[in-house]
């Protein structure tokens, strides 16, 4: 059985839990507790499997895969059906692209990571870490909003048309972190919206943050 590393909030893990699911994989999760005793990620013992030490990590029988949209991508390729890509190659760069301006644009500069080095290195109070936060999301999530209103199938209950993609694997995590930290959501429609279909799918229900087994 595969084995994802997971933390419950990671959203990256989010991302993988989803795919997992959509795919209808079956998955063992072993939580990987990111502040607890200066983060298990930081053990030797997990750093041999993943020397970023992050999450997400999947084991499989034949390989350890890190990095969220790299495995989703490992997923799609070995379990094509039902497909998280669309077929055409400029409508699957198009998905691509959206995931990407989630995971590599946005979701950056409001991890674990950073949060902790604005305040502990550049002492930040908390108001200026969730400034911070509101300004790189409303930043983010504009540039979102304008790619799902002008896509390849806009209008549809997900970010391409009615199915679930990888770039509704990013997107949905990223949303939940949003309403966590109190951004506003208003100036972004299709977002929203697209976020409260999915939020209504079992695939997505089962990979939420509080329906994991290390749910604080």
């Amino acid at each position: 059985m595969l084995r994802l590393f997971s933390y419950f909030r990671s959203s990256a893990a989010y991302r993988v839990r989803i795919a997992l699911n959509l795919k209808r994989l079956p998955y063992a999760t072993v939580p990987i507790h990111l502040l607890r005793d200066g983060g298990e990620n930081n053990r030797p013992e997990y750093l041999a499997r993943n020397p970023l030490g992050l999450v997400p990590t999947l084991e499989t029988e034949n390989a350890v895969l890190i990095q969220s949209l790299p495995i989703i991508e490992y997923l799609e390729e070995l379990h094509p059906d039902p497909p998280l890509l669309p077929a055409a190659a400029a409508d699957r760069a198009w998905v691509r692209a959206l995931a990407q301006t989630i995971a590599s644009e946005i979701h950056p500069l409001n991890n674990l990571r950073v949060l902790d080095y604005l305040m502990d290195t550049l002492k930040l109070d908390a108001q200026g870490k969730l400034d911070w936060y509101h300004h790189w999301i409303h930043q983010g999530l504009m540039g979102v909003e304008k790619l799902l209103q002008s896509g390849p199938r806009p209008g549809g209950a997900c970010c391409y048309g009615e199915q679930p993609t990888l770039a509704d694997c990013c997107l949905i995590p990223q949303v939940y972190n949003a309403r966590r930290f109190q951004c506003a959501l208003e100036e972004f429609p299709r977002v929203v919206e697209i976020a409260e279909h999915c939020n209504g799918l079992p695939a997505f229900v089962q990979a939420a943050p509080e329906n994991q087994p290390d749910a604080e």
